[in-house]
């Protein structure tokens, strides 16, 4: 461990852009915020080709340039970006407690307020095939990359309430969607599947599972096995939807921040407060219903504000105690 051990205002931990929108809003207030970007700089935009639907890019955009420009926004105004990894957390109970912090398992540091935007990584099948056409016909969102299947085939792969809805949404705008579900039911909610059954150019097999996704730069087809019979077969696809759920990456403050059954964080109404006074949580760490980079920047705008009041807050209350 260091012996020297640093003190911070605000502390901001991840850096997709819930992270970078926090970033600029606090050093704007002065907060002086530090960033330490994890195991991934730029969040999961850095693996997403083209940005559509992000406002103020009106010929799109690919991720990485995308998460760049953040960046180098986020310093004009004075953060400091640090490539390391938060390792482990002690948050203080304490209104106006200092919190403290262990990045890559050797560097302390105490903060005033911590902003929490670490995110949540989609699952995927873990073939080498789905891997390798990442970006190139493979996704994880059907929101954020329908659109460049119009009217093309695709299959999407899940069971859930996200899977149907994702198939739903695909249907609208491709002209077939295969849909691949492990077993021989589906587990969404009977509304959701009454919505699928009722999709005239949505298809479903059961006891079908993904053998390997074909095509050397993009996908253009997919081999399925029935995991019933063995048998295999082939469609011809342009795309490929894995819709079987997202990990919020929250391990480490496990034991000391509230969170639902999935590990995603709790918020406190409609602001960003943890159960800690002092830490926020930003972006889809805490946001498992729209997962969006523009829903992410806004809550990362929220996070920074209600740190500031936070601060302004504490340093309220000692002024007063100290006359």
């Amino acid at each position: 461990m260091s012996d020297t051990i640093e003190r911070i205002k605000c502390l901001i931990i991840g850096s997709g852009p819930a992270g970078y929108t926090a970033a600029i809003y606090a050093a704007r207030a002065d907060l002086k915020p530090i960033m330490y970007t994890g195991m991934e700089p730029g969040g999961q935009l850095t693996t997403t080709t083209e940005v559509d639907n992000f406002p103020g890019y009106p010929e799109g955009i690919d991720g990485p340039t995308m998460m760049v420009q953040l960046q180098q926004q986020a310093e004009r105004f004075g953060t400091e970006v640090r490539i390391g990894m938060v390792t482990s957390v002690d948050f203080s109970k304490d209104h106006g407690g200092i919190h403290k912090v262990t990045v890559d398992n050797s560097t302390q540091i105490e903060a005033e307020t911590v902003i929490i935007s670490t995110g949540a990584t989609a699952k995927y099948l873990g073939l080498p095939s789905e891997q390798k056409l990442r970006g190139g016909g493979v996704s994880a969102c059907a929101v954020c990359d329908g659109f460049f299947y119009k009217e093309q085939d695709v299959a999407i792969v899940g069971a859930g309430d996200t899977a149907a809805e994702e198939a739903t949404y695909l249907s609208n705008i491709c002209s077939s969607v295969t849909m691949l579900v492990r077993k021989d039911y589906m587990r969404a909610s009977k509304a959701m599947q009454h919505r699928v059954n009722n999709t005239p150019n949505l298809k479903v097999l059961y006891n079908t599972e993904v053998d390997e996704v074909l095509g050397d730069q993009v996908v253009e087809g997919l081999r399925m096995v029935n995991n019933q019979t063995g048998e295999k077969s082939e469609i011809e696809i342009t795309g490929l939807f894995i819709a079987i759920g997202h990990k919020p990456n929250t391990d480490i403050f496990k034991g000391q921040l509230e969170m639902d059954d999935t590990g995603y964080l709790i918020t406190e109404g409609k602001s960003t407060k943890t159960n800690i006074p002092g830490v926020f949580a930003s972006g889809d760490v805490q946001d498992k219903e729209y997962r969006q980079a523009v829903t992410a920047a806004g809550t990362g705008c929220m996070a920074a504000l209600d740190a500031e009041r936070y601060l302004a807050t504490v340093e309220t209350n000692e002024e007063v105690s100290a006359s």
